[in-house]
């Protein structure tokens, strides 16, 4: 952990707690932090006015009102001298002597991912000092990470440390999922963590799914740990060995049949279909840089494979304008070349991709 964590905190050999009401803290691995700290919160026992601690290379401790009985950690302690702590991100850096206007130009927001803060900074010109002042906000992070872009045909994302240890690897956790990854090799969207913990409460114990574009695992995982056998294929090799990887780390390799593959090379027959991603950069003849395949375009691919009866998740990128038409057009369009028809079973805006433009998700049973 930085050395920014504790530059503004009391000394920890004294303190003002009354000895009559303890400042306790719940003490979980560092993996497990941010997900422990959705349960502590959900159960009404996390105390967001104290700074979460480190207390050593594996666990740090987050403080709590009382001792939790619904949220498993690893112990509860009683803390000397507990820190307090700014509200937020603006109130710290004006706290570090920022103007109006540099506060105006920090980010707005950013993402807890594992161990690593990730920030996309836009045209902030300290992001040292921001990145810093997160790590005080979140202790149990040890990295912040400025967010660029993501380019090539295996979707490589452009990532620069700004603050911490500088460590791109991490392990998160999302409900209970364990995702190992590395941000310097392969992509992670924050955004999509309500949609990866759907997936696991649809599928059924027993079904038979075809992940057509499986990342390190990001639908795979939920839906196999599930009971459902997952055929996973993925053809980014940085992101098929995180696949493999974090089937052993859940437990799951025995559910999760993983291929790497472009998506349209492996024969399936499956219940379910998941279309996670909406754009995907191929080759172009030699010569001729890459294009963009947009999800649609793998439509044939999807219908192929699933059997009668059975439901795809289409993810797709979308104008505000064209919801819902678009993306159920080309879903029953597909399916119409093919003498199937379709029933929308739920759709679903996931995120803002960019200004006017929305991540969806057209749930759908082909029959």
């Amino acid at each position: 952990m930085t050395e920014g964590l504790d530059r503004d905190a009391p000394d920890r050999d004294g303190g003002d707690a009354a000895e009559d009401d303890p400042a306790l803290a719940a003490v979980v691995e560092k993996p497990r932090a941010e997900d422990a700290i959705a349960a502590l919160d959900a159960e009404g026992v996390y105390d967001d006015s104290r700074k979460v601690r480190e207390r050593d290379a594996e666990t740090v401790e987050l403080p709590v009102v009382e001792r939790p009985t619904e949220t498993p950690v690893c112990d509860v302690v009683e803390q000397v001298a507990p820190e307090p702590r700014l509200p937020d991100l603006e109130a710290r850096l004006r706290a570090r002597g920022w103007s109006e206007d540099e506060v105006a130009r920090a980010p707005g927001s950013w993402a807890v991912v594992g161990t690593v803060i990730l920030v996309e900074f836009g045209d902030c010109q300290r992001r040292e000092a921001v990145g810093e002042a997160l790590l005080e906000l979140h202790g149990e992070a040890d990295t912040v990470l400025a967010r660029g872009g993501i380019s090539g045909e295996h979707r490589e994302p452009d990532v620069t440390v700004v603050a911490g240890e500088g460590d791109t690897e991490t392990v998160h956790v999302e409900h209970g999922t364990e995702y190992a990854l590395d941000f310097a090799e392969v992509m992670f969207s924050p955004g999509n963590k309500r949609e990866r913990a759907r997936m696991g409460e649809v599928v059924a114990d027993g079904e038979r799914v075809l992940d057509m574009f499986a990342g390190i695992g990001y639908f795979t995982l939920p839906m196999a740990r599930s009971g459902a056998e997952v055929t996973a294929v993925e053809r980014n090799p940085a992101a098929f060995r995180f696949l493999v990887e974090n089937a052993v780390l859940n437990g799951v390799q025995d559910r999760v049949d993983a291929y790497r593959a472009d998506c349209r090379d492996v024969a399936a027959s499956a219940e379910r279909v998941v279309m996670g991603y909406y754009g995907v950069a191929e080759p172009r003849s030699e010569g001729h840089g890459r294009r963009s395949r947009e999800a649609h375009e793998y439509l044939d691919v999807a219908l192929a494979a699933l059997e009668p009866g059975g439901v795809v998740h289409f993810h797709a990128a979308t104008p505000e304008d064209r919801l819902w038409d678009r993306p159920v057009g080309r879903l029953r369009e597909a399916a119409s070349e093919r003498g199937r028809e379709v029933e929308v079973l739920d759709r679903r805006r996931v995120k803002s991709h960019s200004e006017g433009v929305w991540h969806v998700v057209v749930d759908a049973r082909i029959s």
